[in-house]
């Protein structure tokens, strides 16, 4: 039996779609500035003239220039409208005309006094181009003195202006749990650990992350995936008795280190894989391993002189130990597969590792270099000159055969607050579980409809299978709920549509807790939220800091700061092995996991966001500490380490970024220097012309010898059309390729000499991934708002527009004078209108109440 809740999903969709609507330009009035004395422009150009300064030296400098900055914003210069109209129309409109359009927008009739109500998207466009200093580009002329710059301050105070007379903070009609906020969901109601992609489609994208509500649209597909996934996790959370016996399979990755040790299997192991199985009832299971072949059939690593065994263990303990016939091929009847007689396993979680038991410790004296202990290619390997050991394929968990029950596990502990003794205690009890459970999982309290609702799943279910089954009917009929899988604001009938409205306290609670931990609010936040106390800006100050302390807040930088940076990204790429034989997916993994440790210690130790650049120090293990030539690095745990090489500093030495910025086979200065403009900068370049042949495209050689990637880039960057682009790329992504594909410090390339010289955009030479540092942090201010407006969108679950510029701008400047601190820019958010507030729709269709109408499918 499946069980298929509605709960009234019919009507609350149709009315979240409905609240969605086109938004239209708002037409605004423009406000003149205020004419104030001009001030002088605050410069630190000297100091930047030495590239290799002491880093302490540097950091001391920014940190006296900061005050200095804030002073800045607080003077306002001012010049005539008619001088800067006829700026623009003399500096931007000769390409920005209407007849030439490029960046797809015209300035030909440009006029200040007007341009935010006629075309704030344009001049939310140029602010953002002015304060990078990308406009006008290199080699054009430029207006003398600070004129630019008093340009974009007047555009910036008529925005602001504009955004006080008529406030928009931004519509979203619903969010839907997207994988990852499904897992953690699940796993706070009923401590299970779930793979979500087992049951939901891959999430979508947009505005670089998953929980943007315009791309979560729900169809009847996505829906179906939702009560499937409600159905077996249901069932994984309660046990089933009666299951019938299935095969769960593990796949090993032909990149995994084979030759190192699986962080869960046993210690004396190697290689393989370990994962965490849910067993749904107490009985017999199979499991069995599969390994890898040669492409002639052969087992890979059958020439090795020693025999080897695998070790089946389950939570650490060995259950099974199975030969390998080195002899064994895959015309026979088994193939390469190996499996254990039915070995009996209790019902719950458990770690099960496949893994091989270790013959022998340190390196193997080969004519040559074994490809990173990993499995890249099942041809390289069989050589008489590498010594190779078996690579695992896949394991498999097959059961249960003759169930004998469901023992305790840790989800029924949760699920089963209570145990009636009788059978007229049985219906009280499961309404307990569902107003508990159910509570949690709708972020609000239950109504009395809501009860009457789950409890007519109890029912049904306890009619057939007795208690629990009833109540695993009422676990799967929460889990399916419209009320648990979509988070819709409430808004009250008698909103005016157009109107702003503050977000009520519960749903406040959920997009707090939804952004900084990726999750359900806890119970302290669910009551600070029933209590009507989160709309206090005290209040819900107090209660951001105590969640950022929270080792849940980590999520600030496996979910947020991962997706913004791209990390997704590594696992795309897969170096050739033969360049880069040392590459393997453990590497990889720790690499992601570097970025991910400096980023939750910046938010945990509330350090300036400028350390994101500045910092020198980072997080590895022993294996990423040798890939980076560090020493006195031992085990598998992270730590924290100052770099040693003068060269690798803050996240542009990350290697995992280095990673992703690639490709296989060789450095990718223009996709390095394209990622640092649109990640970091916030300012990406234009998509290339049609008809411009790739990269690739270009010789690869000339005269006898390999070219190096510079020369190639020249080559192709002759063709005109694309030179206008590339003069801002290409310096950003040289200054970095003295880092190698895995990001290993390099100096020559195909045998000759690097050249990593260039002109920045602004004229500043820089050669290397510290000067480049330094001159991106000539101007923080345009890196400061791009980290706030990826901040926003992941926040409220909605693309940034032009409408919010005000906002990012207003919380730039209020950290500004704090040394850009995370934490004072996460509560910039949180306290901002965006984060609280929302807009009425002009259509506002009214929500069902909590609870409504049922329905169901078998």
């Amino acid at each position: 039996m499946k069980s298929v809740v509605a709960l009234g999903a019919g009507s609350i969709i149709l009315a979240i779609a409905a609240s969605s609507y086109d938004r239209a330009d708002s037409r605004v009035e423009s406000v003149a500035p205020q004419p104030t004395a001009a001030s002088a422009v605050m410069s630190s150009a000297s100091y930047f003239a030495s590239p290799f300064a002491p880093l302490a030296r540097y950091r001391a400098t920014l940190d006296e220039m900061r005050p200095s900055i804030g002073a800045h914003a607080r003077t306002t210069r001012t010049m005539a409208p008619v001088v800067l109209n006829d700026v623009v129309k003399k500096t931007c409109a000769g390409c920005h005309s209407d007849q030439r359009k490029m960046g797809n927008f015209s300035l030909q009739s440009f006029d200040l006094a007007t341009v935010g109500a006629t075309s704030p998207i344009i001049a939310e466009k140029m602010i953002g181009k002015l304060r990078t200093g990308m406009m006008p580009p290199p080699g054009r002329p430029r207006p003398a003195g600070d004129t630019l710059d008093v340009l974009t301050e007047t555009l910036e105070r008529q925005m602001d202006a504009i955004a006080v007379r008529k406030p928009d903070v931004g519509r979203r009609s619903f969010q839907r749990l997207n994988r990852a906020e499904y897992e953690r969901a699940v796993k706070d109601l009923l401590t299970v650990s779930v793979n979500a992609e087992s049951w939901l489609p891959l999430d979508t994208k947009s505005a670089n992350f998953d929980n943007i509500a315009d791309v979560q649209i729900p169809s009847a597909t996505v829906l179906e995936s939702y009560l499937d996934a409600a159905n077996a996790i249901s069932r994984l959370a309660i046990g089933d008795a009666k299951a019938s016996v299935s095969t769960t399979t593990f796949k090993v990755s032909r990149l995994a280190n084979q030759n190192g040790h699986e962080g869960d299997a046993p210690i004396g192991t190697r290689g393989g894989g370990a994962a965490t199985h849910y067993f749904p009832a107490d009985g017999a299971y199979v499991f069995s391993v599969s390994l890898h072949s040669t492409p002639i059939g052969q087992l890979v690593g059958g020439n090795a002189p020693f025999d080897e065994k695998i070790e089946i263990s389950v939570d650490g303990e060995r259950v099974a130990l199975l030969d390998i016939d080195r002899g064994m091929h895959e015309s026979e009847p088994n193939g390469l597969d190996l499996k254990t007689v039915p070995i009996t396993v209790k019902a719950g979680p458990r770690v099960v590792a496949a893994a091989y038991v270790r013959t022998f410790e340190g390196p193997v004296e080969d004519l040559m270099t074994p490809i990173g202990n990993s499995l890249p290619d099942t041809q390289i390997g069989i050589q008489d000159a590498i010594t190779i050991q078996g690579h695992m394929k896949l394991f498999t968990v097959t059961g249960p055969f003759n169930p004998t029950g469901v023992s305790d596990t840790p989800s029924r502990r949760r699920i089963f607050s209570c145990r009636p003794l009788s059978a007229a205690e049985q219906r009280p009890c499961a309404e307990r579980i569902v107003n508990r459970i159910g509570s949690q999982a709708y972020r609000r309290p239950l109504t009395v409809s809501d009860r009457k609702a789950i409890m007519s799943f109890y029912d049904e279910e306890a009619k057939s299978g007795g208690f629990e089954s009833g109540v695993r009917g009422a676990v799967e009929a929460i889990l399916a709920s419209p009320y648990f899988v979509f988070r819709a604001d409430e808004v009250a009938v008698t909103a005016k549509p157009g109107s702003k409205v503050a977000v009520s306290s519960t749903d406040l609670a959920s997009r707090l807790s939804f952004f900084l931990w990726g999750t359900l609010p806890d119970s302290t936040l669910t009551s600070v939220a029933q209590r009507g106390l989160l709309t206090d800006t005290t209040v819900l100050i107090a209660q951001t800091k105590r969640m950022l302390a929270d080792p849940r807040a980590d999520a600030l930088s496996t979910r947020f700061a991962a997706q913004w940076l791209r990390l997704q990204d590594i696992e795309k790429v897969h170096p050739d092995p033969l360049l880069y034989p040392a590459f393997n997916l453990q590497l990889a993994k720790n690499m992601q996991k570097e970025t991910e440790l400096f980023v939750a210690s910046l938010v945990r130790e509330n350090r300036s966001l400028l350390d994101l650049y500045t910092a020198d120090y980072t997080y590895v293990n022993e294996d990423l500490a040798r890939h980076y030539g560090m020493t006195d690095v031992v085990g598998t745990d992270f730590r924290r380490v100052t770099y040693t090489d003068k060269n690798r500093v803050g996240i542009l030495g990350h290697g995992g970024v280095l990673l992703l910025t690639s490709q296989g086979n060789r450095t990718s200065p223009v996709l390095r220097g394209k990622w640092v403009m649109e990640v970091l900068m916030g300012s990406p370049p234009p998509p290339p012309p049609p008809n411009v042949p790739d990269l690739e495209v270009t010789g690869a050689s000339k005269e006898g010898r390999m070219l190096t990637t510079r020369e190639r880039m020249e080559e192709h960057r002759a063709n005109a059309s694309c030179r206008s682009c590339h003069q801002f790329i290409d310096p950003i992504g040289l200054a970095l390729d003295n880092f190698d594909v895995i990001g290993q410090w390099r100096i020559k390339e195909n045998n000759m000499p690097l050249d990593t010289r260039g002109d920045y955009y602004d004229g500043t030479k820089i050669t290397g991934p510290r000067e480049l540092q330094q001159v991106l942090l000539k101007r923080p201010v345009p890196l400061v708002r791009t980290f706030v407006t990826n901040l926003m969108a992941y926040a409220v679950g909605r693309r940034v527009e032009y409408s919010d510029g005000p906002a990012i701008r207003k919380i730039e400047a209020s950290v500004r004078t704090k040394n850009y601190r995370i934490q004072d820019v996460v509560l910039g958010v949180v306290k901002s209108d965006a984060f609280r507030m929302r807009m009425v729709p002009v259509a506002q269709a009214a929500l069902p109440a909590s609870g409504a109408s049922v329905g169901q499918s078998r």
